[in-house]
């Protein structure tokens, strides 16, 4: 039945839980754009975009299981209301540092790194909170209406921040939008009012329950080989870092084409979500990988050669929908193949280690763009997913 797509929504706190992340994550993509936009006006240097790609990523290194542990152990609406907190602080700084004046590379690379402190927070006790909302049959209902609103706001916040740098206030405004964005979001997290411990209770996190998941991945070559993939796919292959390069330089459309570049790989990945969800089984799901792989590189290389705006674009979408693809086939490789008792495990494992990649290819792909000078170079470097 067609109403089933949205039984979730039946659950007064899933609604609130799911507009207060629609709005953060607006909010956030806004200024995401705005932040890397902000960095190369001011350095003119791909070096400086690796650079914020590297400290969007060091909390990750650092925090990461840490903010998994404090969702198990504590309230993940006061987590969730906490971390809100930090990006409205971070949003505001950075909005009084941009409009009087005083802002610097070093300062924008200082906040970045705070708000990420406080997103390797919020991601664990989200995706923890969203089971204790709903009932136990709308659980699957309930993740998936939160991965398509997310990508809504990725689309939205891209274009709307696109638009509000080229020519409606600038990125100090986007700063300011994005503040009201996680006020909003840390009030509406305020409304739930669930109080029972969450259903799906997870076992006391200790040393030895870690451990467990790393050796279980060594007996497990499925599940290696497919995280593996991910790891190095991500490691080399994407182009996020380096839109304000390829939108200024080599494609010549501004902070609104900048924009739309954005948001396309969200526009792709939920197209393909969707072609994917008509699908129950997939036969030969390791295959079937590799060809997403293979397609996510293709349209990284392809991108990072391409002169052509719309070309450009279609590309990028491209990206979006390869690396969707990948990542629900992998992920129904690791359910059938991992024992429920390591999931949780696993989970925490794979909760840094694919990040890892993104900030070890920023500062690769960067350095290599800003020595070739040419732009067949930084595609060399943007598509060394592929090759790598």
């Amino acid at each position: 039945m067609q109403a089933d797509r949205f039984a979730a929504l039946r659950s007064r706190d899933f609604r609130l839980l799911l507009a207060s992340q629609w709005t953060s994550q607006l909010g956030a993509q806004m200024q995401r754009i705005a932040i890397a936009w902000h960095v190369y006006v001011l350095s003119h240097d791909a070096v400086a975009l690796g650079l914020l790609g590297l400290f969007r990523v060091l909390p990750v290194f650092l925090f990461s299981l840490l903010g998994g542990v404090a969702a198990d152990a504590q309230d993940r609406r006061r987590i969730l209301a906490w971390t809100q907190a930090g990006m409205l602080l971070t949003a505001v700084l950075l909005a009084i540092l941009t409009l009087s004046g005083i802002v610097n590379i070093w300062l924008i690379y200082a906040l970045v790194f705070l708000r990420g402190v406080a997103s390797t927070f919020e991601g664990p006790s989200h995706q923890s909170l969203v089971p204790s909302l709903v009932t136990h049959q709308h659980v699957a209902n309930a993740f998936s209406l939160d991965a398509i609103s997310g990508e809504v706001a990725l689309i939205l916040g891209a274009s709307a921040g696109g638009v509000l740098i080229g020519g409606l206030g600038g990125v100090g405004a986007v700063y300011a939008l994005s503040a009201v964005a996680a006020l909003v979001a840390m009030f509406l997290v305020q409304l739930i009012r669930t109080t029972v411990r969450e259903r799906y209770e997870l076992s006391p996190f200790s040393l030895s329950a870690v451990l467990d998941g790393f050796r279980y991945l060594r007996t497990s070559p499925v599940i290696m080989g497919a995280m593996l993939m991910d790891f190095f796919a991500t490691f080399f292959g994407s182009a996020n870092v380096l839109l304000p390069f390829f939108a200024s330089d080599i494609l010549h459309v501004g902070a609104e084409g900048y924009g739309l570049l954005a948001a396309a790989p969200s526009v792709g990945s939920i197209l393909a979500g969707v072609a994917m969800s008509a699908r129950t089984q997939f036969r030969r799901p390791g295959a079937l990988v590799l060809w997403a792989v293979l397609v996510y590189g293709v349209a990284t290389t392809l991108f990072g050669l391409s002169t052509f705006f719309l070309l450009s674009l279609f590309l990028f979408a491209l990206t979006g929908a390869g690396d969707t693809v990948s990542m629900i086939l992998r992920q129904t490789i690791r359910q059938l193949a991992t024992p429920d008792a390591l999931l949780d495990q696993h989970d925490l494992f794979l909760r840094g280690t694919a990040i890892r990649g993104i900030g070890g290819w920023n500062r690769r792909q960067s350095v290599g763009c800003a020595r070739g000078g040419r732009h067949w170079r930084a595609g060399l470097y943007s598509g060394s997913g592929f090759s790598g």
